[in-house]
């Protein structure tokens, strides 16, 4: 079933414990941060506002004792994105209290899906369907989803990430 970005939005504000996502796209085409981009790509400084939006979220799910993290598939070498998000969007993600995990599979075989999703409290599961080009085509909540097959991805993506700052000394 095809969901809005409000409906998703409520399912953040409506779980009970937990959201946590598998990101694995290596470039998004986002509307919204083709500005931040372009400032990231000419050096300028990252304005005090970026990504507050998505900031005040976390914060209200760690506020209230819930938990949102995620695993960040990552591909060396790094596209253009991923270096923009690694740089702008994920410290301020873990700032405000997101569990972001790298999942670094340059040399790793995991057979690891090449679809996004979402999965709130471990029983609802969103898929972000994307162009190949990263532009987002919609968001579908998927109707009786083999919730083993998520919760073993979950884990077996976890069991290979690590914090940003142990991959930072990495490589």
């Amino acid at each position: 079933m095809i969901v809005s970005g409000e409906e998703l939005g409520r399912l953040f504000d409506e779980c009970k414990r937990s959201a946590w996502r598998f990101e694995c796209q290596q470039t998004y085409t986002m509307p919204r941060e083709q500005d931040g981009i372009r400032r990231w790509r000419v050096g300028e400084p990252q304005p005090e506002d970026h990504n507050i939006r998505w900031h005040g979220t976390v914060g209200e799910i760690v506020g209230s004792d819930r938990s949102i993290g995620r695993a960040r598939v990552v591909r060396r070498p790094l596209s253009e994105y991923l270096r923009y998000q690694l740089d702008w969007g994920i410290p301020g993600n873990i700032e405000a209290g997101e569990d972001i995990r790298i999942l670094d599979v340059t040399e790793l075989d995991l057979d690891l899906p090449d679809q996004d999703f979402w999965i709130f409290d471990d029983s609802i599961v969103v898929h972000l369907n994307f162009e190949s080009d990263g532009t987002l085509i919609n968001l579908e909540r998927i109707e009786d989803p083999d919730l083993t097959q998520y919760l073993e991805l979950r884990e077996r993506a976890l069991a290979h990430a690590v914090p940003l700052s142990e991959w930072n000394a990495r490589t």
